[in-house]
């Protein structure tokens, strides 16, 4: 949000279980804030958050990994994309 632009209010339905998983956080405004824009820092940049890559996306990647794999990182164990190009040429 800028400096310059007043707060918009947004609304959701939410199921039984969501809302009393809600009712004893104390300023659920706040944590709800928190969590959106947490999961939008960590978006996608493919499926931009959907799931999802359409044929053409699937093209593009197919050829990006054509020098790229994905790897397990030894220290946090997570997926990553690296390089299999050697930078000597």
């Amino acid at each position: 949000m800028s400096a310059n632009s007043e707060p918009q209010v947004i609304s959701f339905k939410a199921d039984k279980a969501l809302w009393e998983a809600l009712e004893g956080i104390t300023n659920r405004s706040e944590f709800i804030r928190n969590a959106i824009l947490m999961a939008l820092n960590n978006v996608c940049p493919l499926c931009g958050g959907t799931g999802l890559i359409s044929a053409s996306q699937r093209n593009h990647l197919q050829n990006f990994l054509k020098n790229h794999e994905v790897v397990i990182c030894k220290e946090c164990n997570q997926r990553h994309l690296t390089c299999t190009q050697s930078s000597k040429k």
